[in-house]
C-alpha cells in the first residue's frame, strides 16, 4: 500500500464543493459522538443509582458498520440537505470515529501503545478539512495527466502532473483503493491510497553499512565522513512568523466568552501564519526525502539510533531545534524505503552509549559532556569528532558483532548506583545515633570491567 498527493487547483465552485464535502464529515462525526456521549452519560448515571443487569440502557454499537445504519435510518430528519453531498463524505466522518472510539478503548485496556488516548472531541469548523472516497467515481482523468476525478466534484485541475501513477496504472502494477481530499496550509490536496507492485533496484553498494548518529547542531553525520547540514527551516522562518503573529495580535480574534466573531483582517494573518508553517514543513519533509531516498539506494545496511525523542524535547532550550531536524520522520522513511529495496535497516539500543564509546579501543568513557565536540580517549588517546565517532560505532554494531548481538568493553563509570539517602541523626531529628562514628558511607562501586550487550 502506497499514496501518492497531488496539490489541487480548484475552481471557486470546486472549493465551495470541496469545502461543502468537510464540513458533512465533520456533522456526520459529531452527529454520532453526540450518541455516544449520550448513551454513555446515560449509563452511567443508572448505574449510579444502583441498576443494574438489565435495568441499565443496553450500550450503543459504535462499529462503523452501525453507526451508518443508524445514519441512514435518520438522515432525512437531521441532514434534510445530505443529498447535497456523496454519501462517502457521511461515512468517512462515521469510520473515523469508529476509530478514534477504538484507539481509546484499547488504550485503556492496554492493547495500545503509546500514552493513554483520551476520549474523543467534538469537531469545531476551525479544525483540519479533510474528506475520504471510497466508492464511486473517482481517480486520474484518462485525457491528460493535469486532472483527477472525484465524486459530485467532477473533474479537478492539479498543480502538478500525475505521471508517476498513470504510468503504473497503464503497467496494471497500481490499482487506486480510496481518495483523501484535505487543507492544509491554504492549499488543497489528493491523497491517492493505491495497491502497487513495486520493482525497486537494489542498492549501488549492497555489501556497504553506513551508520548515521542523529544530531541538532547536522542533521546527520555518516560514518563515511560526510556531514548533513541541518537546514533548520522553521528557525529561519521564525522572524517572519514572529512579526505575523504580534500583528494578528493587534488584531481583532475569537472569543468565545463574549461570544466575539474574528475579523477579515485577523483571519488573513492567520493564514498567512499557516502558509508559513507550511512552506517550513514542505522544505524539511522534501530534505528528508532526498537524504533518505540516497542513503537507501547506495547503501546496503543502515544503523540507526532508538532515539526517545519525546524525552529529549522535555528540554525547552532544544525541543524547538529537535522537532525541526525531524529525527523520527527520517527513521520512518528509512525504514519502509529499505523494505522497498531490500536494504537492511538496524536500530541500536536506545541505551547504547555510541557517543561515549571509543571507535578505536572500544572503551566507554563515564561522563561526555555535551559541549565536548571532540571525543578522547583516555586509554589509547585516540581523539575524533564525537558524531563521526558516534556513526563509527554505530556500524561497528553490524561489522563487528555477531548475527545477534555485539559486545563492548565498559570501564568504571564511577558510580554506577543510585546514590543511597542519608538522611541526619541526633537530636534535631530525634533519629538514634548509628554505631561507630560519623555519617554512614557509600558502598565503593565495583572497580572490575563489566560487559555491555548490545543488541542491533
Amino acid at each position: 500500500m502506497q499514496a501518492y498527493r497531488f496539490a489541487l487547483d480548484p475552481s471557486p465552485d470546486q472549493e465551495i464543493a470541496l469545502r461543502s464535502h468537510c464540513g458533512a464529515q465533520r456533522f456526520a462525526y459529531n452527529w454520532g459522538l453526540a450518541r455516544i456521549k449520550a448513551n454513555h452519560s446515560q449509563r452511567k448515571a443508572e448505574a449510579s443509582y444502583g441498576l443494574e443487569g438489565d435495568e441499565i440502557t443496553p450500550p450503543l454499537d459504535w462499529s462503523a458498520y452501525s453507526l451508518r445504519k443508524d445514519w441512514n435510518q435518520v438522515k432525512g430528519e437531521v441532514a434534510p440537505w445530505w443529498s447535497e453531498n456523496s454519501k462517502e463524505a457521511y461515512s468517512s466522518g462515521l469510520a473515523n470515529l469508529a476509530a478514534a472510539l477504538g484507539n481509546w478503548r484499547d488504550s485503556r485496556k492496554g492493547k495500545r501503545k503509546g500514552p493513554k488516548v483520551r476520549f474523543p472531541r467534538f469537531k469545531g469548523k476551525r479544525a483540519g478539512l479533510s474528506c475520504r472516497f471510497t466508492t464511486g467515481g473517482f481517480g486520474l482523468a484518462g485525457t491528460d495527466r493535469r486532472h483527477v476525478k472525484l465524486p459530485r466534484i467532477g473533474m479537478v485541475r492539479t498543480h502538478e502532473s500525475t505521471r508517476k501513477l498513470a504510468r503504473h496504472i497503464e503497467r496494471g502494477t497500481a490499482r487506486i483503493r480510496s481518495a483523501t481530499v484535505s487543507l492544509r496550509g491554504g492549499r488543497w490536496f489528493v491523497s491517492f491510497t493505491t495497491e502497487i507492485s513495486r520493482h525497486d533496484r537494489s542498492p549501488a553498494r549492497p555489501e556497504s553499512t553506513v551508520g548515521v548518529d542523529l544530531g541538532v547542531k547536522s542533521l546527520a553525520v555518516l560514518s563515511t565522513g560526510e556531514i548533513i547540514p541541518n537546514p533548520a527551516h522553521l528557525q529561519v522562518a521564525l522572524r517572519e512568523l514572529r512579526r505575523m503573529q504580534r500583528q494578528a495580535a493587534r488584531r481583532i480574534g475569537p472569543d468565545k466568552r463574549a461570544k466575539q466573531m474574528p475579523s477579515a483582517r485577523w483571519r488573513k494573518s492567520q493564514s498567512r501564519i499557516a502558509k508559513l508553517h507550511a512552506k517550513a514543513a514542505s522544505a524539511r519533509r522534501d530534505g528528508l526525502h532526498k537524504l533518505t531516498t540516497r542513503l537507501v539506494r547506495t547503501h546496503g545496511t543502515i544503523v540507526l539510533e532508538d532515539l526517545n525523542i519525546v524525552g529529549m524535547m522535555s528540554n525547552r532550550k532544544l525541543a524547538r531545534r529537535i522537532a525541526d531536524a525531524g529525527m523520527g520522520e527520517l527513521r520512518r522513511q528509512v525504514e519502509y524505503k529499505a523494505a522497498w529495496v531490500g536494504a537492511r535497516t538496524h536500530l541500536a539500543s536506545r541505551w547504547y552509549p555510541s557517543s561515549k564509546t571509543c571507535s578505536g579501543c572500544g572503551a566507554v568513557k563515564a561522563k561526555l559532556r555535551l559541549s565536548e565536540r571532540i571525543f578522547r580517549c583516555e586509554q589509547c588517546g585516540y581523539a575524533l569528532d564525537r558524531d563521526l565517532n558516534a556513526a563509527r560505532n554505530l556500524t561497528a554494531l553490524v561489522e563487528t558483532s555477531s548475527p545477534s548481538c555485539g559486545a563492548t568493553v565498559n570501564e568504571p563509570a564511577g558510580n554506577p548506583r543510585k546514590p543511597r539517602t542519608v538522611r541526619a541523626a541526633g537530636i534535631a531529628t530525634g533519629r538514634p545515633v548509628p554505631d561507630g562514628t560519623g555519617q554512614r558511607r557509600r558502598r565503593k562501586s565495583p572497580t572490575q570491567d563489566t560487559h555491555i550487550f548490545v543488541c542491533p
